[in-house]
């Protein structure tokens, strides 16, 4: 959330309970506090004709589980566990709709780098969503950071983990800085290979290109809802390394993230796209919403109703 006070809601579910938001506190020698293990998943609830509904969540939960399984943690609670809190959370607050925050980390037990010897904290917090990213109506503009995205042989990049996030948290700082919506990180090797909390894609001539897990960009869901959703509506798509310049040279391109949805790019480094959002950009952001909406009957595998 940009310049915004986080809207609180009434409880927290902390470690297996149901506590009220100020008293879901940890120790300020909490392993995660210093060491960044810790891992997170955002997920939103939608509002849908049959009541509130998370979107996609077995694969936002299992994801979770593989981030820590990467991060040598032991999650205390099972998928089934974890998607029975969610829902007893979500009632409790009363939401209709909203954003959720699953996130795991190492507790209070051990100070050090040695990890060993900190338990598994587990939380689920939930609150009203106002939207991630500012101008996302009329196109938002990129700035291509100076900072590189994590080598994935030096960070797992494919964890949905804390520490890496410190990447992202500057590059958007530097972004924002010198008065762009949001940055566009590069690989190691100079590739394109993501935002700083959403993955991108490039449009041209009508097929749609994004980038590879190997380019350090995160396997995100969203990312795979529009994929599927592109070749259902019968356009080609490309799951490739992308240079920076055949984001320069596309017909539309944007973003897309569990927080922001899919959001049209107006510029890439002061350079103009010819439309944002085009076509493509604006039919894929129409199914996504009958997708996320439960107005669509095909993807409703993918609503779990919270009532």
């Amino acid at each position: 959330m940009v310049g915004m006070a986080l809207p609180e809601a009434s409880t927290i579910w902390l470690d297996g309970a149901l506590v009220p938001w100020h008293e879901a506190r940890t120790h300020v020698l909490t392993h995660g506090l210093h060491y960044g293990t810790g891992v997170l998943e955002g997920t939103r609830v939608f509002e849908t004709a049959d009541g509130p509904a998370v979107f996609r969540l077995p694969e936002h939960l299992r994801r979770l589980e593989r981030s820590a399984h990467m991060l040598r943690m032991r999650l205390p609670y099972s998928t089934d566990d974890l998607t029975k809190a969610t829902a007893e959370l979500v009632r409790a607050n009363g939401h209709r709709s909203c954003y959720l925050r699953h996130f795991a980390f190492l507790g209070y037990g051990s100070m050090g780098i040695d990890m060993r010897h900190s338990p598994v904290t587990v939380s689920i917090a939930s609150w009203e969503w106002q939207g991630q990213l500012p101008g996302a109506d009329a196109g938002i503009t990129l700035k291509t950071s100076s900072w590189r995205r994590n080598d994935p042989n030096a960070v797992p990049t494919a964890a949905k983990a804390t520490g890496p996030y410190l990447n992202s948290v500057l590059a958007r700082r530097e972004a924002n800085d010198a008065g762009y919506d949001e940055a566009l990180l590069l690989g190691p090797d100079g590739s394109v290979s993501e935002c700083t909390g959403e993955n991108v894609f490039a449009v041209r001539d009508g097929v749609l290109r994004t980038p590879p897990a190997s380019a350090g960009a995160l396997e995100g869901i969203t990312q795979d809802t529009v994929l599927t959703l592109a070749r259902d509506l019968g356009l080609p798509v490309r799951v490739e390394n992308l240079l920076r310049s055949d984001l320069y040279a596309a017909d539309e391109l944007f973003v897309c993230g569990t927080a922001a949805g899919v959001v049209a790019v107006r510029s890439l480094d002061d350079r103009e796209l010819p439309a944002a959002p085009g076509p493509v950009t604006d039919r894929l952001r129409e199914t996504y919403g009958a997708a996320v909406s439960g107005a669509d009957p095909r993807y409703r595998r993918w609503l779990t109703l919270v009532e």
